[in-house]
């Protein structure tokens, strides 16, 4: 025991050695092309292998994952009660092997959700080297919001995804039986997750912009009107059925994350003015601008 303890020892000093000496060699840990794409090859193949393991995770609880996609389909009221319970409100198949391509679907998509933590970490990891510290503090605040924001949008369009199906299977023509596909309804059923969830990052998008110096508060109130009627454009734009409560719910809840992004823009702008006075404010149209203090070439030698 005290001789493998020894070794381990001895194998952790190389290893401290080697690490020093890459660093000697290498102090800005610069890489060459192709060193660059071996790294993102195997993050991409770990990727694909976490996420495969996932997918199936939940290919073997698939009677659970599919009872949760049709979940809102079976609580919408359709002909004037819940659907999943006579012919005419169930989903329904066209081919033989439309069943099992379902749940390969399902479980894939489940699986890319459950499995986003690491994949996200390993596009992070291959993305940090690349920053400076300044920058890597902002891209820790956006990946630790994206994610919660998007996770809010995606519940609420579950939430409200009846209230569409409702507004959409109501408007076939008396006496029409309507018989949805599996395939149209999961199509439905993505779309809405996805489409609320990067309508929450739009808050986002606007805190990351005033960040990078291009987009100020005063650009941000004089086209505030525009940016509201292009919020409720997009809100139309990403919410598959034309429901207009749907479209009033998400947004509303954009604009208001829109005016609190507005408040972190206003502060942020004064701050900054705080730090970097701008000596061109106050100035007319008609006055010139005061000219720099002229430096003495004998002190700046000194």
């Amino acid at each position: 025991m005290a001789d493998k303890a020894s070794a381990l020892d001895g194998a952790r000093i190389v290893g401290k050695r080697y690490l020093r000496f890459k660093r000697r060699q290498n102090p800005e840990g610069r890489m060459s092309l192709m060193e660059h794409l071996r790294e993102l090859r195997n993050r991409l193949v770990k990727c694909l292998i976490v996420i495969a393991i996932g997918a199936g995770v939940a290919g073997f609880y698939s009677n659970a994952t599919l009872s949760l996609v049709t979940h809102p389909f079976c609580s919408a009221v359709i002909n004037g009660h819940t659907g999943c319970t006579t012919v005419g409100d169930q989903l329904t198949i066209n081919s033989v092997f439309d069943g099992f391509f379902i749940r390969i679907k399902v479980a894939f998509f489940f699986g890319l959700i459950a499995t986003c933590p690491f994949w996200l970490y390993q596009l992070w990891a291959f993305i940090a080297p690349g920053l400076y510290k300044r920058e890597r503090r902002w891209a820790y605040l956006f990946a630790g919001t994206a994610a919660p924001l998007f996770i809010v949008g995606a519940g609420l369009a579950y939430v409200v995804m009846s209230r569409g199906l409702r507004y959409l299977l109501g408007l076939a023509p008396h006496h029409v039986l309507v018989l949805p596909t599996w395939d149209s309804y999961l199509g439905y059923f993505i779309g809405m997750l996805v489409g609320f969830g990067l309508a929450f990052e739009l808050p986002l998008v606007l805190v990351m912009l005033n960040i990078a110096g291009i987009l100020t508060h005063e650009r941000f109130r004089k086209w505030r009107k525009t940016l509201i009627f292009v919020i409720f454009l997009i809100s139309g734009m990403v919410n598959p059925s034309p429901d207009p409560m749907t479209m009033l719910i998400l947004g509303g809840i954009c604009v208001a994350l829109v005016e609190v992004a507005e408040i972190f823009v206003y502060f942020n702008d004064k701050r900054r003015a705080r730090l970097h006075p701008d000596p061109y404010a106050g100035l007319a149209d008609d006055e010139l601008a005061p000219l720099p203090e002229r430096v003495d070439a004998d002190s700046s030698l000194n």
